[in-house]
């Protein structure tokens, strides 16, 4: 598959970007080290060009009812200017891909879905669109900056007249930035605050060049895939295709809270079975007892070595200064404070059960 280019390319590779592909895409993974990168993030701001991502809209008078089939969330309760983290139940008792919705008007949404899944989420939403809702992808045309850390505010502010203060977490305006118009977000994937930026393509480069001038004082610098990962690890959340995937139920991943049964969706009923029934496995977040690494695919053990589970992303905490992961472990072993033990080649390392965010 050939990998696509993100509109500003050759901009990262100008500021000394390390490129790699990721998600069907060329993207920047680091500038200086994760570590740097990452406490950026954590202590003033840093902007992500996450522009890989995939942005439909859905509009007509259905919009909402093929929302309402396809997403386990209830999208009903939305109101204007708000959004909601969902996932795309498949019709196996798997994850499509999760998601956020955000509802424009009571016609008119936008989905933001992940880059790997591009097409498959389309292919699925259409092939459930049963009830004339209109849709349009419009992923190539839409850049997205993810502007996040305690200064994320502080700069943006000098660039809009939207009062930023004034949008929830979770919320969003349609405003003027930098003179240009675009979806402002108070969402992210790091829990160090700030905004996302949707952004017509063709303003991608005079957007980021004054973020970075109204920046320059907290020292804004650009931030790779690398930190990326180390942020959303320290909060627990989850990466489609590690931590939730085809095979992963969202009861077992911990996602309960956005599967709402008060309305019938793909697969609701035997969700709901499932449910009733109980998992008999759970995601969970451990920190590492031992020194190492966890990584994606190590066993994770039972005191007496018996394997109970894996998993699915781990890392060193850079804030932390010790490994913390995500893993499914069986049903029993997932109680907070539970020890458990990471086989990294030929050792068992210990760790015990904890709740995210590990910070």
């Amino acid at each position: 598959m050939n990998t696509q280019r993100i509109p500003l390319h050759d901009l990262h590779v100008s500021l000394g970007a390390k490129m790699t592909p990721f998600a069907g895409f060329e993207m920047p993974v680091r500038y200086s080290s994760d570590k740097e990168e990452h406490m950026k993030v954590r202590e003033a701001v840093g902007v992500f060009d996450v522009s890989h991502m995939g942005e439909f809209m859905i509009s007509g008078p259905n919009a909402l009812e093929l929302i309402q089939l396809v997403t386990s969330n209830d999208a009903s309760t939305l109101v204007d200017g708000q959004a909601q983290y969902s996932c795309l139940p498949n019709d196996q008792g798997g994850i499509v891909d999760d998601l956020i919705v955000y509802r424009i008007n009571a016609e008119k949404y936008m989905l933001v879905v992940n880059a790997s899944n591009i097409e498959k989420d389309w292919n699925w939403i259409s092939s459930q669109n049963s009830f004339g809702a209109v849709m349009s992808d419009i992923s190539d045309d839409t850049v997205l900056f993810a502007v996040q850390g305690p200064k994320a505010a502080d700069t943006l502010q000098k660039l809009t007249d939207v009062d930023l203060a004034d949008i929830k977490f979770y919320h969003f305006a349609e405003g003027q930035l930098a003179d240009v118009s675009m979806i402002i977000s108070a969402t992210g994937y790091t829990g160090a605050g700030g905004f996302e930026l949707y952004i017509p393509k063709t303003e991608a480069d005079k957007v980021w060049k004054e973020i970075f001038e109204a920046g320059a004082e907290y020292e804004i610098a650009p931030i790779g895939l690398g930190a990326r990962d180390t942020l959303r690890l320290e909060m627990g959340y989850c990466l489609y295709g590690n931590d939730i995937t085809d095979e992963t139920s969202p009861l077992e991943a911990g996602l309960g809270w956005i599967t709402k049964f008060t309305k019938n969706f793909i697969n609701s009923e035997s969700l709901k079975t499932q449910k009733e029934a109980s998992v008999t496995r759970r995601l969970v977040g451990f920190k590492m007892v031992d020194k190492g690494i966890p990584r994606h695919g190590y066993e994770i053990l039972d005191a007496e070595g018996n394997k109970i589970g894996e998993v699915t992303s781990g890392t060193i905490s850079p804030v932390l200064g010790i490994g913390v992961g995500l893993g499914y472990v069986q049903t029993g072993f997932h109680k907070k404070e539970t020890e458990i033990f990471i086989a990294v080649r030929n050792k068992q390392l210990k760790a015990v059960v904890t709740r995210p965010p590990f910070i």
